[in-house]
């Protein structure tokens, strides 16, 4: 029995040929493709080359697809070569059966039948009857050569006039429901035409074969585009409009750009930029990203500028995470706003449009900003900004990329670090009685006493330590309050982070009494006591209200390294950045606060007060 087209277009889509090769040919890359040395005959140079569906030696002219690579490396035959490579892919061979048979001889009338009836579209566009939908055409800027190149039509302004035009041909009407072209009726008539009044755009698979149609209606009516539905041909999730003429263009070199529409891509096509493909009515899958890797490594989204485009960027990034690789990736261009690429190419021209793609992103920088599009500038969401990225940048599986992913969009949040006022020592408190006037006296601070908390981790008690040094020296929050942030406390201390935020947000000054008022308020006076205790293990010095601002800060850090020594490293970097970029004092004394805290983690100190440091004298 002879195979269904549509299994072994399966079996190819999920074989990737250079994986295959690779087995047995060391390759490398060459430009968008691979070459090696051909495994069929001797040769000391390489030319044998790997195409992302085919193969191809110079030297001695062997040349096929997965299966036939198969079949000539292994000796196999046909069969044997395609249940190998199903048998990797997850796939069923299918069976011998009349019933097989029957289903892709059907199958094969529908693909001869779709030809006739595009044939019938585009006569109807060239006919007097056509001329409002030519009209259209050509007043969206499209040359007639381009229209014909595109195979545009016309349905037609009635319904049922494509069943009769057809039955000359022996075409009935559960042929063209079974193709998606007629719709049964719910009430029991005789089927009616999907598309009517609008014009037509063939569908192709990615070997050019018509598939199924879309239609864009002539006036105001909606909806304005109707793609053809799911059929034995047509997969909405794996085709994309122009698959088949991107895949030439990319193998000339051609960047492969992804954007949002028919006259989008055709727009581009005829501006020269022939490898543009778009979606088919969805938001780009999983799989049709499969089918843009397999001919190009670097596609490139282009999705119009406004929020919806922003919003369909992010999807089409979210869904590609996992399956990125150092060889397969994306790009994002992003157009003006209120632009999308027929717009543009039609007002400005190529070389406006050429503009954008140089400009594209890769997806690390997408990400970030997509991600961190209106996220505003407080502890809580800057915090909730690094989770989303940590996470994002988790989800890739290659782990080498998403490390390198990760440190670059933590570089950039780093690097976006709201600037505040950080004052370097405790200012004197301001508005209690006999003061200004201005403010409503202070309540006097409470007494500081020393109770003994329940017993706790290692891990417990460095993160007490980091809060009793907050506690004692608040002047500090401002300095360490994203990386305080994004602390995983025990729960009384959360509660404890979370109102010292909050009180650090608006208050001046940032002094002890006045915070450990505002905790009394809070009714979290006795935890607070609980954190500031001498017992079961004294606090370091660097956590006592004597200690010195630059011995608490850096006492901080020691700890927070102890907890997170990687993001202490990227926090050195931030600071180091920072203060090149500025030259502040503030920012000097962070980084100076942040590199004795590294060098004493570096130099194997764990405990604070387990003596001077290498750079002391």
């Amino acid at each position: 029995m002879r195979l269904p087209d549509g299994f072994l277009e399966e079996l190819r889509a999920r074989t990737p040929l250079p994986a295959i090769i690779g087995r047995r040919v060391k390759l490398s890359r060459s430009g968008r493709n691979w070459k090696g040395c051909c495994p069929f005959h001797n040769e000391k140079s390489p030319s044998f080359y790997v195409y992302e569906d085919g193969y191809h030696c110079f030297g001695c002219g062997a040349h096929g697809d997965a299966v036939s690579f198969v079949m000539q490396s292994q000796g196999l035959q046909f069969r044997e070569a395609v249940e190998t490579l199903a048998s990797e892919a997850g796939l069923e061979v299918p069976k011998a059966s009349p019933e097989a048979a029957v289903v892709e001889q059907r199958r094969l009338g529908l693909q001869q039948m779709m030809e006739v009836v595009a044939s019938l579209y585009q006569h109807r566009l060239a006919a007097p009857e056509g001329t409002r939908a030519r009209e259209y055409l050509l007043g969206r800027g499209l040359r007639p050569e381009t229209i014909e190149g595109f195979g545009l039509g016309w349905a037609g302004e009635s319904r049922g006039a494509l069943l009769s035009a057809l039955s000359k041909h022996d075409i009935t009407a559960a042929q063209l429901v079974e193709a998606g072209l007629m719709r049964e009726s719910e009430d029991g008539r005789a089927p009616y035409d999907l598309f009517f009044n609008r014009v037509m755009f063939p569908i192709r698979d990615r070997q050019g074969r018509i598939v199924s149609f879309g239609g864009r209606i002539m006036g105001d009516g909606q909806p304005k585009y109707v793609n053809g539905p799911e059929t034995a041909l047509f997969s909405k999730r794996r085709n994309l409009y122009a698959l088949d003429r991107a895949r030439l263009a990319a193998r000339n070199g051609q960047p492969v750009v992804v954007a949002e529409g028919y006259m989008d891509v055709i727009a581009l096509h005829q501006a020269g930029f022939t490898g543009a493909v778009a979606p088919l009515g969805t938001a780009l899958t999983e799989e049709q990203l499969g089918e843009l890797w397999r001919i190009s490594p670097m596609p490139v989204l282009c999705f119009d500028g406004d929020a919806a485009g922003q919003r369909a960027a992010l999807r089409a990034a979210e869904i590609a995470l996992p399956s990125l690789t150092p060889d397969r990736s994306l790009k994002l261009a992003r157009l003006p706003v209120g632009e999308d690429p027929d717009s543009l190419v039609k007002k400005q021209g190529p070389a406006a449009f050429q503009a954008v793609l140089d400009a594209a992103q890769p997806i690390s920088m997408l990400l970030y900003d997509l991600l961190a599009a209106g996220v505003g500038t407080t502890p809580e969401q800057r915090a909730g900004l690094r989770t989303r990225l940590e996470a994002a940048a988790a989800r890739i599986e290659d782990k080498s990329l998403g490390g390198e992913i990760k440190r670059e969009m933590m570089d950039r949040f780093f690097a976006d670090r709201p600037q505040k006022a950080r004052p370097t020592a405790p200012r004197a408190p301001m508005g209690h009685a006999g003061g200004r006037g201005k403010f409503a006296p202070m309540p006097p601070p409470v007494p500081i006493t020393r109770t003994a908390p329940a017993p706790q981790t290692a891990a417990d008690e460095k993160m007490r330590t980091m809060v009793a040094i907050l506690l004692n020296h608040p002047h500090l929050i401002h300095q360490v309050e994203e990386a305080f942030a994004m602390l995983e406390l025990p729960e009384s201390l959360a509660m404890l982070r979370d109102a010292m935020l909050q009180w650090s947000s608006s208050a001046d000054p940032l002094d002890s009494a006045a915070l450990m008022n505002h905790l009394h308020r809070s009714g979290l006076n006795q935890t607070a006591l609980q954190a500031l205790s001498a017992v079961p293990v004294p606090l370091p010095h660097c956590a006592a209200s004597s200690a010195m601002p630059a011995e608490a800060e850096s006492g901080w850090w020691h700890f927070f390294g102890l907890m997170n020594p990687r993001r202490l490293d990227e926090e050195v970097i931030a600071a180091q950045r920072a203060f090149t970029e500025t030259g502040a004092s503030a920012d000097l004394q962070r980084l100076v606060a942040l590199r004795k805290a590294q060098n004493r983690l570096n130099a194997g100190r764990v405990d604070w007060d387990d003596g001077p440091d290498d750079d002391e004298d």
